[in-house]
């Protein structure tokens, strides 16, 4: 970690010397300095992150590299917030440190220029020092577990996946038989099978107990299982599988083996297997280039062999081996399988291997915590069954993360998770552990995670790409390694991004949070207060309240926090806040979603290095003027508080990227959504690219023409005279890639005659509002993966001109036509979320058979002139959830159990029904 904080640093020192070279100019010389010295450290750093500092002198090395770093940071922010005081007339003056008021700047950067000699006279004494003591980087004695020893420990531990017995295993025998049935089917072509899931999900052990069972071996003349692991080596790959074939067979392999060169040991592989029928075992593949290696011996012949390749990364799993392929994605164990999973390690010693009355609450949070995870549940049921006490198991229960990391019963699992956390590149470490921030179960919404890493500077600059997408690129890599989980109930990740939908919601499993908080907090990288805790210092950079208790205390370290999320939503002090807030002067962001304040912080305004301000959910009414104070502030979110107009101040955020600030009101009619009214003159923003929602006045459809680097912008209140002026601006926004349009009100004419200018990039469409016709332009926009039309009442079909838009993914239709039935005849061939909203007039609802062939979500809603449920459900073979809601009893009676149509649903696992009883809405499950 140490090293990524240098990198950070760098960046950050290279960002002021290009971008501040008239405001630092009195340090500039220091600063240059500092920046040569952490470049020369880098190397060093390297290593000591690859092989993990053995001794006591090189932990403490690191660890004073990292804190050297972090000062420096303070230095710099310390400068840059004094210089800008001086530069708008003093304003932020009243608020600084007394240690940085100063009579004149040439005063000022002296001070400074000698702060940062004096680090600089630091870091040129450690090397001095190390060699003093014997202190070195890397080898050496020393007790602490390197990455080797690590990658060592869990290839043991997957070995001994051969002999778990059978006893042990819980949820395992279905997961098997599917195995085997794919292993053993009579496709001639070779066919690559991948097992795919996070570390300790049971990949190693469910393989292994299928490549040991005897009627799996028996199909197949030669057979061989080889660890690959992250460190692997081709040639030595290619011994081991000759080792394994010829032993498979009772054959003596060639004496000379170790002295053969790759071609040789390729050219033999070749011809061993020329006439055979084999089944290879790629255990632990971390990357696809295994693949491409070992490809060239392992050729299809058409003789029925199979390769099975275990692995962490999904982007692995899916990926094109050029022959026949499937993919199992290991899921979590079921309550039930848990809990006797859980009760056959901890209570292993009591009759019936029952859990106690008095532990079982106790035993049941520990459970959970494991998420279904079998090696987190072996690991933890071990432990605690040397937990006799009450007081032992609420101890474990309070304090999980410090036994992850100081009890060697646990040690498998930390061992996995550290495997899966070490192999991250450093600014990827960063965001993982950033996520441990949230509370437990935290369902992180994918823009505002990946606008913090922005804000918070984790997000690498490249030539030619956005940070945005940058971010959004480490997301779907930490969901590839199983180090995030989808939580999007209906789409799944690939390695383009694109093909299955754009997942929003994530989460980290219970035992990934609980490691990396406890890494987080142990690196000084982030700290959650949960209001239990007595804290007399701050020695952390981000400080997260998950509960604040009483009245808050001054405690050191404060002017150190960069980063302050609360999730508190009941601190509604304001006084309160603000206090907290005045003390962390060099604030990077400030998350306050759903806190319930009803006005700004005062403080807030004098945040002048704040990147990020989250004020979501809030109560609050209006921004000040003073916000214009904020010239650094790139993410703005004020959606869904009560603010209705933005002040003339909001012109002076140059560096605004993202401004968020409608209003849902959740109903069915028109008014479902509000816009901001904003200043004429919020063209000047012209770094801004989403603007969501801004109300049209005067203006505002021309004026906008001037934000050419827009990639989302939504407008509100639009009128058919705005029609000239919008579409001419539009035409300007060669980025965009999500575009809504709403009209004034119900009876307004949406304006969507004009011919629609190219848009190749425009992915989600939304329009709110009347249309005269079907626009004609919808099937032209070739890159459109969401269409929501809400109000357009239109009355003719408009199914034929979208149901050929190849990428559609998601369709939302809001009372958009006024007949009375909806047939989709043809295509939707990419479609998984279908929802049909607030139909008054339809009677029928047709899904022709072939149609939809990948929708796994539909929702029916407010169709009470329906007569029956969708005709050709039945077709929908990979529907996963129907929700029908307030719609007539009559749709409902034929598919309820014993009803005449109920084999038309009974593949779907999920059927809602929703209806309104004594004012209250009622949930029940027909599956």
């Amino acid at each position: 970690m140490a090293l990524s904080v240098t990198d950070l640093l760098i960046g950050k020192l290279a960002t002021i010397l290009e971008y501040e070279g008239t405001t630092i100019a009195g340090v500039r010389h220091e600063v240059d300095k500092i920046k040569e010295e952490f470049l020369s450290m880098k190397a060093f750093l390297a290593d000591a992150e690859a092989n993990k500092p053995k001794t006591e002198g090189q932990k403490l090395w690191v660890a004073r590299i990292r804190d050297l770093a972090y000062d420096v940071e303070d230095i710099i922010d310390e400068f840059m917030y004094h210089m800008y005081a001086k530069q708008t007339g003093g304003r932020l003056s009243r608020g600084l440190h007394k240690t940085i008021r100063a009579p004149c700047n040439l005063w000022f950067s002296h001070k400074i220029a000698k702060k940062l000699q004096k680090i600089t006279d630091v870091i040129k004494a450690i090397p001095e020092r190390n060699q003093r003591y014997g202190v070195g980087l890397v080898g050496g004695g020393g007790g602490a577990t390197t990455s080797d020893d690590i990658q060592k420990l869990v290839q043991n531990q997957a070995e001994s996946s051969f002999f778990i017995m059978e006893d042990e295993l819980v949820g395992i025998e279905g997961k098997k038989q599917i195995l085997m049935g794919w292993l053993m089917d009579d496709e001639q072509h070779q066919t690559v099978i991948s097992v795919v899931g996070m570390g300790g999900s049971g990949k190693t052990t469910l393989v292994a107990k299928t490549f040991t069972n005897e009627l799996v071996k028996r199909h197949f003349d030669c057979y061989a299982w080889i660890t690959v692991s992250q460190t692997y080596d081709a040639v030595h790959l290619f011994r081991s599988l000759i080792r394994e074939l010829y032993k498979s067979r009772k054959e003596n392999f060639p004496t000379i083996l170790n002295a053969m060169s790759r071609i040789e040991l390729l050219e033999l592989l070749v011809n061993y297997l020329e006439s055979r029928k084999y089944l290879v075992v790629l255990d632990d593949v971390w990357d696809i280039k295994v693949w491409r290696e070992i490809k060239v011996p392992l050729q299809d012949r058409h003789l029925g062999s199979r390769v099975v390749l275990t692995t962490r990364n999904e982007e692995v799993a899916s990926n094109s081996f050029g022959v026949e392929s499937y993919v199992y994605r290991i899921q979590p164990l079921q309550k039930n399988e848990a809990w006797e999973l859980f009760s056959r390690k901890a209570f292993s010693t009591k009759q019936h291997k029952t859990c106690p009355t008095e532990l079982k609450s106790l035993a049941c949070q520990l459970v959970e915590k494991c998420e279904g995870l079998p090696l987190g549940i072996v690991a933890l049921g071990g432990f605690m069954s040397s937990k006799k006490s009450l007081d032992q198991w609420q101890q474990v229960c309070n304090n999980l993360n410090w036994y992850l990391h100081n009890n060697s019963s646990l040690d498998p699992v930390r061992n996995i998770l550290l495997l899966s956390f070490n192999d991250l590149p450093s600014q990827l470490k960063h965001c993982f552990l950033y996520c441990s921030l949230f509370p437990e179960d935290y369902l992180f919404k994918s823009k505002r995670l990946t606008r913090l890493w922005i804000a918070e500077g984790f997000v690498e600059n490249m030539k030619g790409v956005t940070p945005e997408e940058v971010a959004d690129g480490y997301l779907r890599e930490l969901c590839f390694l199983s180090m995030l989980q989808v939580a999007d109930d209906f789409v799944s990740v690939t390695s383009s991004g694109t093909s299955s939908g754009r997942p929003k919601k994530f989460k980290m499993h219970d035992l990934m949070r609980e490691f990396s908080l406890s890494t987080a907090e142990k690196e000084k990288f982030g700290y959650v207060y949960n209001g239990r805790e007595v804290m007399e210092e701050i020695s952390t950079r981000r400080l997260s309240i998950h509960r604040m208790e009483g009245e808050i205390k001054s405690w050191r370290g404060m002017s150190k926090i960069r980063s302050l999320l609360v999730f508190d939503t009941d601190m509604s002090s304001l006084s309160f806040l603000n206090t907290l807030v005045s003390r962390f002067k060099l604030l990077r962001t400030l998350d306050l979603e759903d806190v319930q304040i009803d006005n700004l912080p005062g403080a807030v305004v004098y945040l002048f290095n704040l990147r990020y301000l989250n004020l979501k959910g809030t109560l609050i009414e209006e921004l000040p003027e003073s916000i214009r104070c904020l010239r650094n502030l790139q993410f703005l979110n004020i959606r869904d508080t009560k603010i209705e107009s933005l002040p003339q101040g909001i012109m002076r955020l140059l560096n605004l990227r993202n401004l968020s600030m409608f209003r849902y009101t959740w109903n069915l009619y028109f008014n479902v959504v509000r816009g901001t009214k904003a200043p004429s003159n919020i063209c000047k923003l012209q770094k801004l690219q989403s603007l969501s929602i801004i109300e049209s006045e005067g203006d505002t459809c021309r004026l906008i023409a001037n934000m050419t680097q827009l990639k989302s912008i939504c407008i509100s209140n639009v009128k058919e005279r705005d029609e000239i002026d919008l579409w001419v601006s539009i035409k300007k926004f060669t980025l965009l890639q999500s575009l809504g349009l709403m009209a004034s009100n119900e009876e307004e004419i949406l304006p969507v005659k004009a011919q629609c200018p190219p848009l190749p990039h425009l992915r989600k469409l939304t329009l709110f509002g009347r249309l005269q016709n079907v626009t004609p332009w919808f099937s032209s926009l070739h890159s459109l993966t969401a269409l929501f039309l809400h109000w357009s009442r239109l009355e003719e079909d408009l199914l034929p001109q979208i149901e050929a838009l190849l990428n559609l993914t998601r369709l939302c239709l809001c009372n958009a036509y006024v007949g009375d039935e909806l047939c989709f005849h043809r295509g939707f061939v990419k479609l998984m979320r279908l929802e049909l909203l607030n139909f008054a007039s339809v009677k029928k609802i047709t899904i022709e058979n072939g149609v939809m062939p990948n929708l796994r979500y539909l929702c029916v809603d407010s169709f009470m002139e329906l007569k029956t449920v969708p005709l050709g459900l039945e077709y929908l073979s990979t529907l996963q959830y129907l929700g029908l809601k307030d719609v007539p009893i009559e749709v409902i009676r034929p598919i309820q159990k014993g009803g005449v149509d109920r084999s038309k649903v009974q593949h779907i696992p999920e059927i809602i029904h929703v209806f309104e009883q004594s004012s209250n809405w009622i949930h029940e499950n027909l599956a």
